[in-house]
């Protein structure tokens, strides 16, 4: 079986907020910006690899959410716990540097990670958990 990851879906609370910090801290490439307010997907990905993206969307969309369930979401995605990706790269500390000077929110310099991985972790505008470790 030919099988890959073509995509994986992270809320944004902003959209503007987001395009800014995949675009501008991230270095990717917004590929699709679909709808507009509240109601506005973006797509985002490394340049130089069309077949991975990130698709950015509003959190509760779903009619069929209530009120409770809503503030629950967008309570846990404040709080990071709603939404995490990985990422990779060949030097995470110099990765680390460049998101570091770009005011990224960081949440952990690098470090060697006891399951024998270097990574750091940051957030994006949402407050989604990004991971970037040290690519193999």
């Amino acid at each position: 079986m030919d099988i890959s990851i073509n995509a994986s879906f992270l809320p944004h609370t902003d959209a503007d907020e987001s395009l800014t910090f995949y675009r501008d801290i991230l270095g990717f490439e917004l590929r699709l910006d679909v709808g507009s307010g509240r109601m506005r997907w973006l797509t985002v990905g490394p340049v130089g690899q069309p077949d991975t993206s990130i698709v950015l969307t509003p959190p509760v969309t779903d009619p069929t959410i209530s009120d409770t369930e809503r503030e629950t979401i967008e309570a846990l995605i404040a709080k990071g716990s709603y939404g995490a990706i990985v990422l990779a790269t060949p030097n995470v500390d110099e990765a680390f540097a460049e998101v570091e000077a770009k005011g990224a929110e960081i949440v952990q310099e690098p470090m060697d990670q006891p399951y024998g991985l270097r990574d750091c972790a940051l957030r994006d505008p949402a407050g989604n958990m990004i991971r970037i470790q040290q690519r193999g």
